[in-house]
């Protein structure tokens, strides 16, 4: 058996994986012997138009599904090509397993013009991986994986890179005579810890709990805890739908607007589990404005993470999801009456999301979405439809909402982590919510979409141009330049890979649109801003 055949097996027996998403080139031939498609009882290969494609691919389904995604990429310009996604997925803790070829282990860093060569790849590539390893030896690639799933698994997740030595595809390797995966226990929260938060919780007269995309796996315990509680929640992007829609204490992801933050100064104590209480999810208007006014619980499975943004009054170390079931099991069968659904009412009153004037046009959009397809999963781009959703939309469960907005903040990410999410949930309908400015980086992949008859929806905002970069220039009084740039016509773009596209400009056409979507394959949806606010414009 050869390396390149036994990374093969250990990913698809070992690890489970199924789906791999990446570009052939001559450096990875070797790397595809053996992966014979998942119809012959191989991984699934899926083939992007641009190694970023790959990286966004795996991203989404990472997040859909909790499996790490995997890419096989090309040394040199594939790695600097995912790199933008790589470092998306470090910054939202996304699962993702990159490996990649790297020239022969005899002229690494010799600097000798070869093809794909860099003075260092794994230097490039360790600033947005959690580890990056350069195999020099075959027989050490079990350990080598089970390494890199390891962080998945018992660390805060990301990107690991593996790079192979185009020499060491075809060596000769010793099979493992019976090599298991060795099976993680994610850290566990200290008995002595979790009485002590729950003694501070217990006495509180006025808690808050912030969720964040950590506790995306444990939505029973979580909705267990705030009821027993009886604390309003404020969830982060990723962690939307962890209590149900419209659960009566949840307040979304509104950390940013002013009722949510004075609630948040009002709290004697705040407990907060798996978020880094960062600014993409509690100060998105840029002002430092968020402040806790009581005594801080903190729960992150990084403890650097402990001692960022926000200094804890309680720091404990744990795994987000078993920490809410410890300390859901705590409070089980008891409930003190905080008044946290009306404090929670009373808020979301305040904060009169839908009928403020900046969401105005976008309210139809995702109560049309939510009427006609109540279980999809959606997908953002960095474009004003999704930053719209952060406040407006709520989920039925959790891993059905995410976007590029919450970390990095890349543009293109939309439409490729939309396939992902489709490939890895055919079981539901996904949304890609996209802008005409950020849906251009990466628009070759709708080729793909069409390729693997994904029926998802690319719902495209049309707003001519860059709309969110033009208003910090007026705000910042800089005369306009480079955000007003020219579209294609996107139907016939559309028309051009093979997918179904059309406009709509009414909620009411955009409903018939989404329910007489193909099944087979990708439907492009065009809405003119401009129209749509005028037909949704009060008369």
């Amino acid at each position: 058996m050869t390396c390149a055949e036994l990374l093969i097996r250990l990913l698809r027996d070992t690890y489970g994986v199924d789906t791999v998403f990446g570009i052939p080139g001559v450096h990875t031939v070797e790397l595809y012997r053996g992966l014979s498609g998942k119809k012959n009882g191989g991984i699934r290969h899926v083939t992007p138009r641009h190694e970023q494609g790959a990286g966004f691919m795996a991203d989404g389904y990472a997040r859909a599904t909790g499996k790490p995604g995997v890419c096989f990429i090309i040394s040199g310009p594939g790695m600097t090509n995912i790199a933008t996604a790589m470092g998306q997925a470090l910054a939202d803790s996304v699962p993702m397993l990159v490996i990649s070829s790297v020239n022969r282990r005899d002229t690494l860093g010799r600097g000798q013009g070869r093809l794909h060569e860099l003075p260092s790849q794994q230097q490039l590539i360790a600033g947005v991986a959690r580890f990056s390893h350069t195999l020099l030896d075959p027989e050490s690639l079990p350990e080598t994986l089970a390494r890199a799933f390891a962080v998945f698994e018992g660390a805060r997740p990301g990107p690991v890179h593996l790079e192979i030595p185009i020499d060491l595809f075809d060596a000769p390797v010793t099979p493992p005579r019976a090599w298991q995966r060795r099976r993680l226990s994610p850290a566990a929260p200290s008995p002595a810890a979790i009485e002590e938060a729950a003694g501070w919780l217990a006495g509180a007269s006025h808690p808050l709990v912030l969720l964040g995309g950590g506790c995306v796996d444990a939505p029973e315990a979580a909705r267990s805890l705030a009821e027993a509680l009886d604390a309003p929640v404020v969830t982060t992007i990723n962690a939307k739908g962890l209590l149900g829609r419209d659960h009566p204490l949840d307040l979304g992801a509104n950390a940013s607007l002013p009722a949510v933050r004075e609630l948040a100064r009002k709290a004697d104590v705040v407990l907060a589990i798996g978020t880094e209480l960062g600014e993409t999810d509690y100060d998105v208007v840029f002002d430092d404005g968020f402040t806790l006014g009581g005594r801080l619980i903190r729960i992150d499975v990084d403890p650097q993470q402990l001692a960022r943004n926000h200094d804890a009054d309680l720091a404990l170390v744990a795994e987000a999801g078993l920490a809410l079931e410890a300390l859901a099991a705590h409070f089980s069968g008891t409930h003190r009456a905080r008044g946290g659904a009306a404090r929670a009412q009373a808020t979301r009153e305040a904060l009169a999301l839908a009928r403020d004037p900046a969401f105005a046009t976008y309210v139809p959009l995702f109560d049309t979405l939510r009427e006609v397809l109540p279980e999809a999963i959606l997908v953002g781009d960095s474009c004003a439809t999704t930053y719209a959703a952060n406040h407006l939309v709520a989920q039925p469960a959790p891993r059905r909402f995410f976007n590029a907005s919450t970390g990095y903040g890349t543009l293109g990410y939309g439409l490729p982590a939309a396939m992902g999410a489709s490939l890895a949930r055919p079981d539901l309908p996904v949304v890609a919510l996209v802008g005409d400015g950020g849906v251009m980086f990466t628009l070759p992949e709708l080729a793909c979409a069409v390729e693997e008859r994904l029926p998802m929806v690319i719902l495209l905002w049309h707003n001519q141009g860059y709309e969110e970069i033009r208003r910090f220039m007026d705000d910042a009084g800089v005369t306009r330049l480079g955000v007003d740039i020219q579209a294609p016509d996107f139907l016939t773009v559309a028309h051009g890979f093979g997918c179904l596209a059309t406009r709509v400009a009414t909620p009411a056409e955009l409903a018939h649109t989404l329910a007489t979507r193909p099944s087979d394959g990708p439907l492009l949806i065009e809405v003119d801003a401009a129209a749509w606010a005028a037909a949704v414009a009060p008369a």
